[in-house]
């Protein structure tokens, strides 16, 4: 079932995503967590550590979406330093609990295939976080990604490589490729929670909610296609989508809850290579 809980302010859908997260610790003390980076969930890393504190998370585990192929994983800007920073120390979790994808690359040919296998031994993602960009993708899944794609080495858009600029020195600095989750990876956590802040992500909350459930899209004032990676998310026994005010679309239903029961099978699961 997808859900669409419409609020006010980022603080708001952050403490309603840490509740969320708290009822399912209080259910599972080894829950395993799918963890977005970048600002939009920050305010849900925020609002759980305050309601966690002095509880012990030790059992709890973690997975990233993404990583850079080739930057040193103790460089401040990689997402193993950033779920470091903004995730493992302020929450308390234990660092060999907490995976994200390898991006070295002596070992990044089998590195996507023991991404999966690490994720199936963990008997896969009970909530998996995510951000939305103003194009549709999520972690690195770009415009064009398969909805059955499972973890492999992207290359990333100079228009990625641009947005990502500001916390290098230079462009020059920002990796060309990346390891990502794939979409169909993505697709099999238990229950995803999408966060949306903003008029920018308007549209993409609007595709992502009602627009065709299809991977293939038309592009406004041209003749190419693109797929929406956001739509995804719908074919779910359970999804919730958490835009602000300013990032509901005109055509969803006013401040509140709203529900889709269509049953949409989920993609039959392929080898971890592809587009």
């Amino acid at each position: 079932m997808a859900e669409v809980v419409i609020v006010k302010s980022a603080a708001a859908a952050g403490a309603l995503v840490a509740q969320e997260i708290v009822e399912l610790l209080d259910r599972k003390a080894d829950a395993v967590l799918g963890l977005a980076t970048g600002s939009t969930p920050l305010g849900v890393y925020q609002a759980l550590a305050e309601r966690v504190r002095g509880r012990d998370l030790s059992q709890v585990r973690g997975f990233a979406l993404d990583e850079y192929v080739g930057l040193d994983p103790a460089h401040p800007e990689s997402y193993r330093s950033v779920i470091t920073r903004e995730v493992v120390e302020p929450l308390g979790l234990d660092p060999a609990r907490v995976h994200v994808p390898n991006g070295a690359e002596a070992t990044i040919e089998h590195a996507g295939s023991d991404y999966e296998a690490a994720i199936d031994a963990a008997g896969g993602v009970d909530l998996q976080i995510l951000g939305i960009g103003t194009d549709g993708h999520i972690g690195f899944n770009e415009p064009g990604s398969s909805f059955a794609s499972r973890t492999r080495v992207k290359t990333l858009t100079e228009q990625t490589r641009e947005d990502n600029a500001r916390f290098f020195d230079s462009i020059d600095q920002v990796p060309m490729h990346c390891i990502t989750q794939g979409l169909g990876t993505i697709l099999r956590a238990r229950h995803l929670v999408l966060l949306a802040f903003g008029e920018g992500k308007a549209q993409a909350i609007a595709d992502a909610v009602e627009g065709p459930l299809s991977a293939i899209l038309p592009v406004p004032r041209s003749s190419c296609t693109s797929t929406r990676p956001s739509s995804s998310t719908r074919p779910r026994p359970r999804s919730s989508s958490w835009p602000t005010t300013t990032a509901t679309p005109t055509r969803t239903s006013p401040p509140g809850r709203a529900s889709d029961d269509a049953s949409i099978p989920t993609p039959q699961r392929p080898s971890p290579v592809g587009p």
